[in-house]
């Protein structure tokens, strides 16, 4: 089955980035969401069967977690040139 893919940039409340990020990862659909430095705090990557569910998780379950205060996301148009991201990080 050919799968839907996406990264979710998403801009937190001063000082929850890493509450926001853990929060993100847990959510059914996430492969994996990390705090980061620069414009966005965080960065959460998606995967789901269709655009319909892709929509209905960023809306419905990534969107309403406390101390998100905007997100911005990005379908992936190519499986090509894809490389290995580790889930195991410290926090």
């Amino acid at each position: 089955m050919l799968m839907v893919g996406a990264f979710v940039f998403v801009q937190s409340k001063l000082g929850r980035a890493y509450d926001v990020a853990k929060l993100i990862g847990n959510v059914d659909g996430v492969k994996w969401a990390c705090a980061v430095t620069g414009v966005y705090d965080v960065i959460a990557c998606l995967e789901m069967p269709n655009m319909n569910s892709l929509s209905n998780l960023v809306i419905t379950k990534i969107q309403p977690i406390e101390g998100i205060e905007r997100t911005h996301t990005a379908v992936k148009v190519s499986g090509e040139g894809s490389i290995a991201i580790p889930t195991d990080f410290d926090r």
